[in-house]
């Protein structure tokens, strides 16, 4: 397992309004030290959702902060219920978090970096950018808004990159042309990415086109994004009898934990494959919102990441799991 969580209570210190959609959280673990850790974490947060235990994970915004953990929470009317939750705490509030964590892997030789986030996909990226700066490297910001008023961090990202910082602001008629941009990056430059799942895709496949080394784009997710509506759905298990419903707020993964059908999960965020299930037969659509499997896997459907992953009707899985073998 390359994640090992380690669950610690912590306070939220204070709360900020970025934007009039995004919040930034200040949590501060007992007993914290500041202490550094690598770019692209992230940490898991308890919440409680229609009553029920949750998880969600957040990314930290920027580099080590004597203060303790910067998050910033995106208020989506069509989330699961975590940013629902997370708006709705006051300062004191308690809490329960993990230490960071990260499977972003950057080369640090390079002399060339073409960074790519669209809205809330700014988190992970402020601190990466803020490392780059302070390295002898060529590197640029391409961020994508509906306009400014969206941009959260604007002001920190200006007085870092300057005119490294390209804001493309769909009101102002700035369409990110990411075909353009990766074709006009030198052959040995990296990217990151991180933002919504359709403009991920857009991303592979610009990369691609333009030629790239497929190993050079390197990605942050978050899998509450989806090409379709986040609803409810259900899961048929083959040879169970069993129908469980995955309400809209809650993941496959946790219902069927639940359930008593245990299946294996690492990054809880659609990165590592290692609670994929395998799929028998589908009755409606799959919405993949993983970044494991390839664009080929995900049409063949044959398997599903179950801690992000979601479905239009109804699926059948094999678990696995046999009662009779208990």
């Amino acid at each position: 397992m390359r994640f090992i969580e380690t669950w610690m209570p912590a306070t939220l210190v204070a709360t900020r309004d970025l934007t009039p959609g995004i919040r930034e959280f200040l949590l501060q673990p007992d007993g914290f030290a500041a202490a550094p850790y690598a770019v692209g974490s992230h940490i898991q947060v308890g919440v409680i959702v229609d009553g029920q235990p949750e998880t969600r994970s957040y990314s930290l915004v920027g580099e080590v902060d004597p203060e303790g953990y910067r998050i910033a929470v995106r208020r989506a009317p069509d989330s699961r219920g975590g940013s629902r939750y997370m708006w709705s705490l006051e300062p004191g509030a308690r809490l329960t978090i993990t230490r960071p964590a990260s499977l972003v892997q950057l080369d640090w030789t390079r002399k060339d970096f073409c960074l790519v986030a669209g809205g809330i996909g700014i988190t992970p990226i402020v601190g990466t950018a803020q490392a780059l700066a302070r390295r002898d490297v060529d590197v640029t910001l391409h961020y994508a808004v509906c306009s400014r008023e969206d941009a959260a961090y604007l002001d920190v990202l200006e007085a870092l990159l300057g005119d490294r910082l390209v804001v493309h602001a769909g009101d102002e008629g700035r369409r990110l042309d990411l075909g353009a941009v990766f074709a006009a990056l030198p052959q040995d430059a990296m990217a990151l990415f991180c933002g919504p799942m359709r403009m991920l895709d857009a991303a592979r496949h610009a990369w691609e086109a333009a030629g790239k080394p497929t190993i050079d784009l390197r990605y942050e997710t978050f899998g509450s994004s989806g090409l379709l509506p986040t609803e409810a759905f259900r899961v048929r298990l083959k040879d169970e009898g069993v129908e469980l419903v995955i309400p809209r707020e809650r993941s496959m993964l946790d219902v069927l934990n639940e359930a008593g059908y245990e299946v294996m999960s690492d990054c809880r965020r659609g990165e590592c494959g290692v609670c994929a299930l395998d799929v028998v037969a589908i009755d409606g659509e799959i919405d993949h919102r993983d970044v494991f499997f390839s664009d080929h896997q995900k049409r063949e459907s044959s398997k599903i990441c179950a801690c992000v992953s979601r479905a239009r009707g109804s699926i059948t899985l094999d678990t696995l799991h046999r009662a009779d073998a208990i």
